[in-house]
């Protein structure tokens, strides 16, 4: 098939590959656009020699040593495993350049390295059978046999890799999101990997979970639609003003907290009023799981300010009770304050 006419050719298939190899490597990854123009000009300029010197990079047979013999047969395999290289190489940067554009790099990682690794396999076995007349079939089956072996040998880190798949198409999270797990671990999620997700709590600690534990476990992402956090206090104020005062200066109260989110508008909901006191739930907002503590610290503040500037007290809990100890000759009666708890 090749004759000592295609010589020029293979030499400038083999010049085109190396030149090739050496622009990829100087030009780093910092320029992913420009590496890949490089990259698909090269393939392309590699392409068209193939292509008007009639050589086919996927031919294989035993023509391939009748014809050619010495450094052309070697010349032939370079440069049709160059070509390979350059194809590898071209959809690689392809993959990389949608994640760039799509402003997805860190989170979308997991399936760049899976699609890379699909790429890499796909030429290595193109390269073994295609270049070297190596029967896939054979191949194939013997590497059935030992991929068995090997699944077997690490079940659980392959379940933690295409769990962490499963997570990674299915995007219940993003990286940077805060979520909570069903059995109350909560934080913001920092790294994701092909085994494991790092979350980092509020107590400024990493949990690394399994990404098989956490594929099975309830979750609540906490920042979606966005983590905006709403958060409720239990008041009781003793009845010494009308309702509609105590209310309006409980949302006075809620207004006046810096941490608490203006949007949406802070509620105050009147849930009970018995003979001593009205009970009520402050309904607020706060701008991220953060800062809830420091947001329910800030309005319990608020609301003991707002009360003795306006005249009003705080109550005791429904579930007190007041006691009358009987008067003796010593001491007038008393009262005993317990609780219904108490004996």
């Amino acid at each position: 098939m090749f004759g000592d006419h295609h010589s020029l050719a293979l030499i400038l298939i083999n010049f085109l590959g190396l030149a090739g190899i050496v622009v990829w490597c100087f030009q780093g990854r910092g320029r992913p656009m420009a590496r890949l123009i490089v990259q698909i000009l090269f393939f392309a300029g590699m392409t068209a020699v193939l292509g008007f010197s009639g050589i086919l990079p996927h031919w294989v047979g035993e023509t391939d040593l009748i014809d050619l013999q010495g450094a052309g047969a070697y010349l032939a395999k370079s440069a049709r495993i160059l070509w390979w290289i350059h194809l590898a190489w071209t959809l690689v940067g392809f993959v990389r350049l949608y994640i760039v554009v799509e402003h997805r790099p860190r989170e979308a990682r997991l399936l760049q390295e899976l699609a890379v690794a699909v790429i890499y396999l796909g030429v290595a076995l193109s390269i073994t059978g295609f270049v070297f007349g190596v029967p896939i079939a054979t191949l194939a089956a013997t590497s059935g046999v030992v991929a068995i072996i090997v699944g077997l040998a690490l079940q659980n880190t392959l379940g933690d890799v295409f769990s962490g798949i499963a997570l990674t198409l299915g995007r219940p999270y993003t990286l940077g999101d805060w979520i909570m797990l069903g059995d109350g671990t909560e934080g913001r999620i920092v790294e994701t990997t092909w085994r494991s997700t790092h979350l980092l709590t509020g107590a400024n600690n990493i949990v690394v979970l399994p990404n098989s534990v956490l594929a099975k476990v309830s979750l609540t992402n906490l920042s979606r639609p966005d983590e905006r956090q709403l958060i409720s206090v239990t008041v009781r104020i003793a009845r010494t003003q009308a309702p509609h005062v105590i209310e309006e200066a409980m949302r006075e109260a809620l207004r006046n907290c810096e941490r608490v989110v203006k949007e949406p508008a802070p509620l105050v909901a009147l849930r009970d009023i018995d003979a001593v006191a009205i009970g009520m739930d402050l309904f607020f907002c706060v701008a991220g799981p953060a800062d809830r503590m420091l947001a329910r610290n800030e309005v319990i503040d608020t609301v003991h300010r707002h009360c003795e500037a306006n005249g009003l007290f705080l109550a005791m809990s429904p579930q007190s009770y007041a006691v009358v100890l009987p008067a003796t000759a010593d001491q007038p009666p008393a009262t005993l304050m317990r609780s219904s708890g108490a004996l």
